[in-house]
């Protein structure tokens, strides 16, 4: 089953952030529900979650941008992409992107973009069978050092 998350599915996002870089820095709960408050207070944007038996096993964060350009459509970015690692290759992964593709759709997106710091070519090869082409040369500049694989 795919959802929106609710503040009281904080403890299992929690314990699936660490599938994407176990060394991340926990955030605590009261900022947790607070950046979840603040996703949702931008019309469209959600932090989706996949649940196997109430279990997560798979989340991504659709943020849905307005726009100047386009014919001022807003374009969707989905970011923080995980899959329990136990549960990775059964398809859990493909059908939250999915659900944020459409979600996009549905809040008149004309474009939904996402990037990786992977180069592993499973990586890479999940989000083309997902869907997603690499079109784009993508840019970023950071505070602070990139972790080791992004």
């Amino acid at each position: 089953m795919i959802r929106a998350a609710l503040p009281s599915d904080l403890e299992g996002l929690a314990a699936l952030y660490p599938h994407v870089n176990p060394s991340d820095e926990p955030v605590s709960r009261d900022l947790a529900a607070s950046r979840m408050e603040a996703i949702k207070r931008i019309p469209g944007s959600t932090v989706l979650l996949g649940l196997l038996d109430d279990r997560v096993v798979a989340s991504c964060t659709l943020v849905v941008i307005p726009n100047l350009t386009n014919g001022g459509k807003p374009y969707g970015l989905i970011e923080n992409v995980v899959t329990d690692a136990r549960y990775r290759g059964r398809g859990y992964g493909t059908r939250i992107l999915r659900a944020a593709t459409e979600a996009a759709w549905d809040a008149s997106c004309y474009k939904v973009m996402l990037m990786t710091g992977s180069k592993q070519p499973s990586t890479l090869k999940f989000y083309e069978n997902a869907g997603f082409a690499q079109t784009k040369t993508g840019f970023q500049m950071r505070r602070m050092a990139a972790r080791p694989d992004g």
